[in-house]
């Protein structure tokens, strides 16, 4: 027989035992929900459109010495968005290229690219480095005659660049066959860009008067102070792709922007790197 006593004690021990049951059960729930449920992850980079190309795919033999994806450029540091040393551009400059390299080498020489696609976050980072009027690492060779103050009022930086577009490329030429160019190591010293040749820093390209990314009016395509051998190579390399439907930067005499435009009015900001225009 179970007396009132008995019935007290046992029936909070139920509850309790209930109580405990559904917590258990509660608990469970939540760890499913937490298990199954995706995972935040951050947002997938851009990919390029399908109209643009790595350009070894389609003129593999075009030499490439990317700049920005090294420290050895006015900066003194990698650029933003540059993830692997790749030029990639719109196909029919890509085509355009592949045609003046077909010229040059009947001739013994190669192009050799600098810079092609350039993403915008490149170009945001170029203009927080102009800003920052304290930073001039570099400015003994790549500007050594301009105040960094001027950088934007003199046209050398500015927060939209063709580049970003895919048309435009930075190139030269470089007789055959190539030697290697020593690497860039950060601390050694520096020589101004527009010096003579044997005083620059090494580069396997024919003479052009200055180096690439010299902010100087040396620079100029047509600078009445660049005469002779130098002068004959930058008009060999104007020639070479004017033919082949590039326009040249007066400013800047390693410039070409193939025309028409694949993209004429679009800024990209997919990164430097294969998988943008391969996806994988």
């Amino acid at each position: 027989m179970t007396g009132p006593a008995t019935r007290r004690t046992t029936q909070p021990a139920a509850r309790l035992g209930s109580l405990l049951r559904a917590s258990a059960a509660t608990a469970a729930a939540l760890l499913a929900v937490t298990v199954t449920a995706p995972a935040a992850h951050a947002a997938p980079e851009p990919r390029a459109p399908q109209e643009f190309v790595a350009l070894r795919t389609v003129a593999p033999t075009i030499i490439q010495e990317m700049r920005y994806i090294t420290p050895h450029d006015f900066m003194g540091e990698p650029v933003d968005g540059y993830q692997q040393p790749l030029c990639i551009v719109t196909r029919p400059t890509a085509l355009a290229l592949r045609r003046a390299q077909a010229t040059l080498l009947r001739q013994g020489y190669s192009l050799k690219v600098y810079d092609c696609y350039r993403p915008q976050r490149a170009v945001d980072h170029f203009v927080r480095w102009a800003k920052d009027l304290q930073d001039e690492v570099m400015k003994p060779e790549f500007y050594p005659r301009v105040d960094k103050s001027r950088l934007f009022e003199d046209g050398y930086i500015a927060e939209k660049s063709g580049h970003s577009r895919g048309s435009t490329v930075d190139l030269t030429i470089v007789k055959l066959p190539a030697l290697p160019t020593p690497p860039y190591v950060p601390g050694q010293r520096l020589a101004p860009c527009y010096g003579p040749k044997s005083e620059r820093f090494p580069d396997n390209s024919v003479d052009m008067g200055t180096g690439f990314d010299c902010f100087d009016t040396l620079a100029h395509t047509d600078d009445p102070r660049i005469q002779g051998v130098q002068r004959a190579n930058r008009q060999f390399l104007k020639k070479t792709l004017a033919d082949v439907g590039f326009t040249n930067l007066p400013e800047e005499w390693w410039h070409f922007t193939y025309t028409p435009e694949t993209f004429p009015d679009s800024y990209f900001d997919f990164p430097v790197a294969r998988r943008s225009v391969t996806g994988h």
